[in-house]
């Protein structure tokens, strides 16, 4: 399965902003909640906004293939999905605001498309038929 690829990826990048708040809570001391830190406030943020948008966009990429959707069509899903959060961690990370817009404007146009082609790939002959 191509989507996979999209999926191990999400999944990386979900473990790397994960470590980098485990790594803030050590540096400042803080166990529970942010501690006043900004630095880890961002951390937190940035790992729960990928953690808000990665795991339906993977589900979706998944779905979309298994549907019988063009594997050029799951490439450019997944890589829009794929640049559009890393975009969007870069610009939360570093205080700028274009990259984040630009970050979550793929994003979203990456699931409006998958969920476009899954519309447009379900079996309706399966959604209806009455057993």
């Amino acid at each position: 399965m191509v989507s996979a690829l999209y999926v191990v990826l999400g999944a990386l990048l979900l473990i790397k902003l994960s470590f980098d708040v485990v790594r803030l809570r050590m540096q400042y001391r803080v166990a529970n909640g942010d501690g006043g830190f900004y630095e880890l406030q961002t951390a937190i943020r940035v790992h729960g906004n990928a953690v808000e948008y990665i795991p339906i966009a993977t589900v979706l990429l998944v779905i979309m293939e298994m549907n019988g959707a063009e594997v050029w069509m799951i490439h450019i899903c997944g890589l829009l999905l794929m640049a559009g959060r890393l975009v969007h961690f870069y610009g939360l990370r570093n205080h700028e605001v274009s990259w984040r817009r630009s970050g979550m404007a793929a994003t979203y146009t990456s699931l409006i498309l998958m969920v476009i082609a899954n519309i447009a790939y379900l079996p309706w002959e399966l959604v209806f038929s009455v057993h």
